[in-house]
């Protein structure tokens, strides 16, 4: 097989939570690129509306579901709807996320649940939900969960708390070896990407005040940009990365090299 055909993602539909913005923006578009049909997901109709027409100037189908993770019994009734309405799902990127800042002695157990609901909880339901519906049924199918670098390692302790992501995200990175290794029996390849700092809406708030500090422990001395995902997540979803699973990718600039 040529190199480039291991790429192409023609024929191909890619589930992208939380993807009307920001990272699961950028990587519809890097799917998007390489023939990939893609379903975005987020809560708010309006951005979902202004992501469909941006990739459609750029020639990328886009398929658009205004839907809240954290409502779990809408789950499975969304898989089957797009499963109905685009075809089965053979790219699933678990991108969807949320996160909350306090000190750890005083962090709200509602911000706790909200955090842990939508990004382990909605996750892993969603997940199983195409798994059983899509993936399982075809004996094939790639799993990407974008994680953090924040559940490879601990908070910076001059950065304002968050406990509650970080512990998500930790739970992300075993989610994948753990899954992985289930469903690889299905040819269902589980792997995650663990992005540092990219400037989204998410991290406004901490690059506000701690930017500096955040520059200071990157050995490339800079925030991530709008290409830097796309091609892990071209490699992961597509027959490429074939004999690629349970595998907890960091995206950071460096940061977990130090």
């Amino acid at each position: 097989m040529a190199l480039k055909d291991l790429f192409d993602l023609t024929g191909k539909v890619a589930l992208i939570t939380g993807g009307s913005r920001g990272l699961g923006l950028q990587i519809a578009e890097g799917l998007g690129e390489y023939g990939a049909t893609v379903v975005l997901t987020a809560r708010k109709q309006k951005e979902l509306d202004e992501a469909q027409t941006h990739l459609a100037a750029l020639g990328i189908t886009a398929h658009v579901y205004a839907h809240d993770l954290s409502q779990f019994e809408t789950i499975e009734p969304l898989v089957e709807r797009i499963h109905n309405e685009v075809g089965p799902i053979h790219v699933l990127v678990n991108n969807a996320g949320a996160t909350w800042g306090a000190p750890a002695e005083e962090y709200p157990f509602d911000a706790w649940l909200k955090v842990m609901n939508l990004n382990v909880n909605g996750m892993f339901l969603l997940t199983q939900a195409v798994g059983k519906h899509c993936m399982i049924p075809a004996r094939s199918g790639r799993i990407i969960n974008v994680a953090s670098v924040a559940g490879l390692k601990g908070n910076n302790p001059r950065m304002a708390g968050t406990l509650a992501y970080n512990t998500s995200k930790g739970a992300d990175v075993n989610f994948t070896r753990a899954l992985a290794a289930e469903w690889a029996k299905y040819g269902i390849t589980v792997n995650s990407i663990c992005p540092g700092y990219f400037p989204t809406k998410m991290t406004k708030g901490t690059l506000a005040y701690g930017e500096e500090t955040i520059l200071a422990h990157t050995p490339l001395g800079r925030l991530g940009g709008p290409e830097d995902l796309k091609g892990l997540a071209l490699l992961l979803a597509s027959d490429a990365s074939a004999y690629m699973t349970g595998q907890n990718i960091a995206v950071d600039g460096g940061v977990t090299a130090i």
